[in-house]
């Protein structure tokens, strides 16, 4: 396991340094403020609008980037800083959640597909290091049946790397739509626009990593599977 081991500690790291960076960036984009002076929950509105959506809320919650879509309430969740800040980073975020909105009404593929696996994502991430634990337990003490188990947590823990591979797709094009659209309609300048374009590449970079980090221990723990075969 120690192989394991040394995964997560890099993937820890990672993580930790690219939401640090984050955080840094949001910080400093923060402070460019838009000279249209619109905040975050006017950009996600009037975005929502040009896109022929009225059935999407704009609403606040609490929080520092817990800005989500929900497509089951149909709403767009904004943190408090999002939702009432006039600058860059606001835009951005605002923005890029309405994309998911925009995907949503479009039925985009990957985001469809996405929703569709949710419930088994939800079952298979609480279950597959539990089952994966168990598996090796039982083969280190001897069990049969060891293996099979341990097999069984690898094909739990495949259904989440799958689900981190294909939200790739769907928050880069999300990143994708609100950079067109802010751009297209002039909502900001060029600077404003880069400050944007900067931020949600790094929020992007926070889903990469944890995509390759979750497909990274699944190879570890296929070639443990196979390795105890042999």
């Amino acid at each position: 396991m120690m192989g394991y081991y040394i995964i997560a500690g890099v993937i820890f790291m990672v993580s930790s340094y690219v939401s640090n960076k984050l955080k840094s960036k949001f910080k400093k984009y923060s402070n460019v403020h838009l000279q249209n002076g619109m905040s975050g929950a006017e950009i996600a509105t009037k975005m929502l609008q040009d896109n022929g959506i009225h059935d999407v809320e704009v609403i606040s919650v609490s929080g520092m980037l817990t800005d989500h879509y929900n497509p089951l309430k149909k709403t767009v969740n904004l943190s408090e800083g999002v939702y009432s800040q006039r600058n860059a980073a606001a835009a951005a975020v605002a923005a890029h959640e309405v994309g998911h909105a925009v995907q949503h009404a479009t039925a985009y593929s990957w985001l469809t597909l996405r929703s569709k696996i949710v419930p088994a994502v939800g079952i298979s991430s609480k279950l597959s290091n539990l089952v994966i634990m168990a598996g090796l337990g039982l083969s280190v003490a001897g069990m049969a049946f060891g293996n099979t188990v341990f097999l069984i947590g690898i094909l739990l823990f495949g259904v989440t790397t799958f689900f981190s591979m294909i939200t790739l797709p769907v928050e880069y094009d999300a990143s994708n739509r609100a950079l067109a659209w802010l751009e297209n309609k002039n909502m900001v300048t060029s600077q404003e626009h880069e400050g944007a374009k900067d931020a949600l590449k790094w929020a992007a970079r926070t889903y990469l990593v944890a995509a390759l980090g979750s497909l990274a221990t699944l190879l570890y723990f296929i070639s443990m599977f196979l390795g105890r075969r042999n």
